[in-house]
């Protein structure tokens, strides 16, 4: 099943440069703004989390027994099922109860995903929370020991700071191509790098630069 899914994602991958691409020739991108007509050509876009990408997210919830996941950005549910099978893992080794807590904006996306969950037969521990991320992911509970953030960048920081309450010390932060799109993830950094805030982050070397942020 994910071979089938990353493929149907990297099919895409050539639409998405050539998009961006065209972005970057008219002018830098407003990165503080999703627009119509970004909005309208993302709407049928994976977006999936490489796969190299994934299994390092798998590995480290597994190493950090996680038991409590959120992920902010859903799309069609890809990277969710890793996260989603290392919590279900960790729950049959160390027994209790736990979730990833998956958000979506787009409806048709939300439906797609719950689809292939249900395929991969991990519906059952995860929630999915539909709207603003601004608005889903004010109630989390806690500790949460991983997130996974591969969302439109200005909504990192946001996505954060409503997490943030509840991250456990040692929860691990991920964020996807914070090296490519560094400019869109400005608060972000910005919200990491306050030692008030309590994190250490590096920028590890995969396709895009992956973002590895500690609670301390």
């Amino acid at each position: 099943m994910l071979d089938r899914l990353h493929a149907q994602s990297s099919a895409q991958d050539e639409s998405l440069r050539s998009f961006f691409a065209e972005q970057f020739r008219e002018g830098t991108p407003d990165w503080k703004t999703f627009d119509t007509n970004m909005q309208a050509f993302m709407a049928d876009k994976f977006v999936a989390l490489e796969r190299d990408k994934a299994e390092l997210c798998y590995q480290l919830c597994r190493a950090l027994r996680a038991k409590r996941v959120v992920e902010a950005g859903t799309s069609y549910g890809v990277s969710t099922i890793y996260l989603a099978a290392a919590v279900r893992d960790n729950l049959r080794a160390d027994g209790g109860d736990g979730a990833v807590i998956a958000t979506e904006h787009e409806r048709e996306k939300a439906k797609t995903a719950r689809a292939h969950w249900a395929e991969a037969g991990l519906d059952d521990v995860i929630e999915l929370r539909e709207g603003d991320l601004r608005e889903t992911l004010k109630d989390v509970k806690g500790p949460i020991d991983f997130m996974l953030m591969d969302i439109w960048t200005p909504m990192a920081r946001p996505a954060l700071e409503r997490v943030a309450p509840a991250l456990r010390p040692g929860a691990i932060v991920v964020a996807d191509n914070t090296a490519s799109f560094r400019e869109g993830y400005g608060d972000f950094f910005a919200f990491v790098n306050d030692p008030a805030n309590g994190f250490r982050t590096l920028t590890l070397p995969y396709e895009g630069g992956l973002e590895l942020t500690v609670k301390l």
